[in-house]
């Protein structure tokens, strides 16, 4: 009787040993997430992103709570993640990946490659471990999906995209199309 093929799981010790080769490698209840090097625009989309932010979270004394990827956000043995860009408490800052645990805000920029997995592997993952307003970015269609640990399905934004790391700070608002108009068309 032939054995049915198992499907490898992996650990997050195990990713880290992976060798540098220009893919993404993430971890999600050892399943093993693989996506090469992105597209210019998606990193134009980050980029823009993290000004914008970047700009809120200095006005709110909030200085270094923003990063960007490669990171490895990890919560188990079995989770690596690297969101393209997040916001963490300020007491959660430091030298060590591990420190960084709790997330106001997690943000995937979609791609063809990665709309599964951000869209339901990881907003899964995001919800179970609390993150309080996880955005899918889907600069294609120019919408903004907002989730929160709760939602059964998300807020579609085509407009204005409001967001506050605390219920007492200002509220960072971003106008959908005017950040996009100034990137490159798709494909480029």
């Amino acid at each position: 009787m032939a054995m049915p093929h198992l499907v490898q799981r992996y650990t997050a010790q195990d990713v880290l040993s992976f060798p540098e080769d220009g893919n993404r490698y993430e971890l999600v209840r050892g399943e093993l997430l693989v996506s090469p090097a992105p597209r210019p625009r998606h990193q134009l989309v980050i980029q823009a992103l993290a000004d914008i932010l970047g700009a809120y979270l200095v006005a709110e004394g909030r200085t270094h709570t923003l990063v960007l990827s490669p990171a490895d956000i990890s919560w188990d043995a079995e989770t690596l993640v690297q969101p393209d860009l997040f916001v963490v408490p300020s007491l959660e800052v430091s030298d060590d990946w591990s420190t960084f645990r709790t997330l106001p805000l997690a943000v995937e920029v979609l791609s063809p490659r990665t709309a599964r997995a951000d869209r339901i592997v990881k907003r899964d993952l995001y919800a179970r471990q609390g993150v309080a307003t996880y955005w899918i970015v889907d600069h294609e269609a120019g919408v903004v999906e907002v989730w929160h640990p709760r939602d059964v399905r998300p807020e579609i934004v085509t407009r204005t995209l409001h967001w506050r790391v605390t219920n007492e700070a200002a509220d960072c608002t971003l106008e959908i199309d005017q950040f996009l108009a100034h990137l490159p068309a798709s494909g480029e």
